[in-house]
């Protein structure tokens, strides 16, 4: 698979929707993980990311202008041990609590499936980092519906075992734009990454739809100590 520049990728596309990237630094010292969110509804761009714990919540920026919590509000970064959970909808809790009783990633995400957000029946895309002992591996997994028919959920995980230096993987909700909205297809996507968190988060908030992106976040681990950075940008100010 070929290499591609993670600021054209975003650049091309107005609307990925929800996004997942997960990689090791190029001087292979760091973890990264970068999850941002975009919205067309006013609904959907009313929300900011903020600090909890370890990892992170959604909250309505206005709440007087909040209309429907449920698919919007939610935990996306959460961390159980040493490993850290990154996905676009509540299904971290899932994660989180399945796991937490020995569960792998995959058996934990088996009771979930793609949002009931028809007709675009968003898909449900998730990522685990693993970090010990000076190691570090990670996978990703999307449930979505068998192109656009909510009869069937379709199952996807992919691992990377000793994940490469200065390479990333890329998972998004959608293709594009669109009505309905096509689900994401295929392997998540090789794309470059940065071995500074600054230059990546600016690099990545700059490169997103200006009209339709709303928050993102940026953690980078240390993958000898554990400690993390972490960067939150937010639209709503």
């Amino acid at each position: 698979m070929k290499m591609m520049s993670i600021e054209t990728v975003l650049k091309e596309n107005a609307y990925p929707g929800r996004g997942i990237i997960i990689g090791k630094t190029k001087d292979a010292t760091k973890a990264v993980a970068a999850y941002f969110i975009m919205g067309r509804s006013s609904n959907s761009r009313n929300r900011v990311f903020v600090e909890d714990g370890e990892g992170i919540r959604t909250q309505a920026f206005d709440p007087s202008k909040l209309e429907d919590p449920s698919l919007i509000i939610y935990a996306p970064v959460r961390v159980l041990g040493n490993k850290t959970i990154v996905t676009n909808g509540d299904q971290t809790d899932t994660i989180y609590e399945n796991m937490d009783m020995q569960m792998t990633f995959e058996q934990s995400l088996r009771c979930r499936e793609f949002e009931p957000d028809g007709p675009n029946y968003t898909p449900r895309i998730s990522g685990i980092m693993h970090i010990e002992n000076g190691g570090f591996s990670y996978a990703m997994s999307i449930l979505k519906s068998n192109n656009g028919n909510p009869e069937c959920c379709n199952r996807y995980t992919f691992a990377y075992e000793k994940p490469v230096a200065g390479e990333a993987r890329f998972i998004h909700t959608y293709m594009n734009d669109g009505n309905p909205l096509p689900s994401f297809e295929g392997e998540p996507e090789l794309v470059d990454v940065a071995d500074d968190i600054d230059t990546y988060t600016d690099l990545l908030w700059n490169s997103l739809n200006e009209e339709n992106k709303v928050s993102l976040f940026v953690r980078y681990i240390d993958i000898a100590t554990g400690e993390y950075e972490t960067r939150i940008v937010n639209k709503n100010q």
